[in-house]
């Protein structure tokens, strides 16, 4: 599943997939904006067929936390 949504933050983030780790944030990725977090989040949702709550989707600081909360909605991740 990493791979999955590293591909994901990359399409979404305009960067290489391989520059991605699950400490991947607004601070590392520099085309990581509030807007492109939404939209990541929103492929998220779609790929990985869960809907975020809004304390969810505000407590996204890093690639991690979407892991976190994608694990919590019952995806299954083969990291």
């Amino acid at each position: 599943m990493s791979k999955k949504l590293y591909d994901l933050v990359a399409k979404v983030m305009n960067v290489q997939s391989s520059t991605i780790n699950d400490e991947s944030g607004p601070e590392s990725i520099e085309n990581w904006t509030s807007f492109k977090g939404y939209v990541l989040l929103y492929e998220a949702e779609t790929e990985f067929k869960v809907k975020f709550t809004i304390n969810e989707a505000m407590d996204v600081k890093k690639i991690a936390d979407i892991k976190r909360h994608l694990k919590n909605h019952g995806a299954i991740l083969n990291d």
